[in-house]
């Protein structure tokens, strides 16, 4: 089984002196997903919550619906494919576009698509304390951070603590993991909100939409088509989120004044 942090040994110049350093630093390893026996697409990741990193990606892509259709999931002795089948035939997508996601994230949904879902515009209504303390709990929970820096961190709360965090190197990957571990664990609030230390970027917002989250928290900023879709979406974008400041993006109302 493969950790998903190593040893490494690192010289540091620093005033014109140099220091020696034994410290430990975030894993990235390729991990193939394998759907119904047939090899679909390798994912670029952090070798921690694999399971749920498949059954998750199988759902934000819209593959999935429960996780009733899924007969078993197993990750391969070295920790280099997971097997995903399902009690059903599924159509591998013919085309996967590259997404903006660190280490090389991949969609075949269509982003510029009208969006098949559709949100309460003026629930739930979350008081603007309430967004730093999801953030600090997000500090909280980044356990693999605080022992190798260089991974992002997501969390699924109910507005009140955190239900679910994951972590990954790759930003997009958190939001597949969450994903997969709701569907796994069956964890699915009636508030859901979504903090992440990732920048929002499309492919960030689409997955939020997927997992029924009408707000998105991020440490830093989100980019011009994640705004234009939350709006579409009627989603609650805040980036730039520290304990006492962030800045909302769309969809104002659910934060209390």
């Amino acid at each position: 089984m493969i950790t998903p942090q190593k040893s490494i040994h690192y010289e540091q110049y620093e005033f014109h002196k140099w220091k020696s350093f034994d410290a430990e630093t975030i894993v990235e390893i390729p991990v193939s997903l394998t759907v119904n026996g047939t090899v679909w697409i390798t994912f670029m990741c952090t070798p921690v919550n694999l399971e749920a990193l498949a059954v998750g990606f199988l759902y934000n892509e819209g593959l999935i619906e429960k996780m009733e259709e899924v007969s078993d999931v197993r990750v391969c002795e070295h920790d280099d494919n997971v097997d995903v089948w399902l009690n059903h035939d599924v159509e591998q997508p013919t085309s996967w576009r590259r997404t903006s996601g660190c280490t090389g994230g991949v969609t075949a949904v269509d982003l510029l698509a009208k969006p098949n879902i559709s949100f309460d515009r003026n629930s739930p209504k979350v008081e603007p304390e309430v967004i730093g303390n999801l953030v600090e709990m997000l500090f909280e929970s980044q356990s693999l951070y605080r022992e190798t820096g260089g991974v992002h961190t997501s969390a699924l709360s109910d507005g009140e603590k955190i239900l679910i965090s994951a972590e990954d190197i790759g930003r997009h990957n958190t939001l597949d993991k969450i994903a997969g571990l709701c569907l796994m664990n069956n964890i699915w609030p009636e508030t859901r909100i979504l903090i992440t230390t990732g920048r929002i970027s499309s492919e960030m917002l689409q997955k939020a939409a997927r997992l029924s989250a009408p707000i998105l928290i991020s440490r830093t900023s989100p980019s011009s088509l994640s705004i234009e879709m939350a709006e579409r979406y009627g989603i609650t974008l805040i980036g730039y989120a520290r304990k006492h400041r962030f800045n909302v993006y769309s969809s104002t109302q659910r934060i209390g004044l």
